[in-house]
């Protein structure tokens, strides 16, 4: 499993001049184990967030607003399984404020330890902001 994480930990996958970083990664957090996966589209980013097992969770997508709408405007809706105001919901949508971009977001994070929920999100940011997936400071703020 080890030697899989290793070799798929920045795979990309390439067609002529298009290439689509994949990153894949896994945290211990309380003892429990997260695996993370960030695949990079033009304009969009996928993420699954896994807890203990490969399983694909609820499926959330998100966008930001059109430039009409009032600031911060996100748009959420789930795909497959849980609610609105699932986790999961919360996490993607300020993914898409960090990123300006399309989120789809797949996780199976468990609803009772809220704090396994924020620190799964904290290390998902912090790898974003590594890959160069967010928006500068400057420009996140004033959004």
């Amino acid at each position: 499993m080890e030697a899989l994480n290793s070799a798929l930990s920045s795979a990309h996958i390439s067609e002529g001049d298009d290439v689509v970083p994949i990153t894949c990664f896994t945290e211990a957090v309380n003892d429990v184990t997260v695996h993370f996966q960030i695949i990079r589209l033009p304009r969009q980013i996928y993420v699954w967030i896994g807890c203990n097992s490969a399983k694909f969770g609820n499926l959330y997508a998100a966008a930001p607003t059109s430039t009409t709408s009032p600031k911060n405007g996100v748009n959420v809706s789930c795909v497959l399984g849980g609610t609105s105001d699932n986790t999961g919901s919360g996490i993607v949508r300020r993914l898409v404020l960090k990123t300006g971009h399309h989120v789809i977001l797949a996780s199976n994070i468990p609803k009772n330890p809220p704090l396994l929920e924020a620190a799964a999100e904290k290390i998902l940011m912090q790898k974003l902001i590594n890959l160069g997936y967010t928006k500068p400071k400057s420009e996140a703020s004033s959004s």
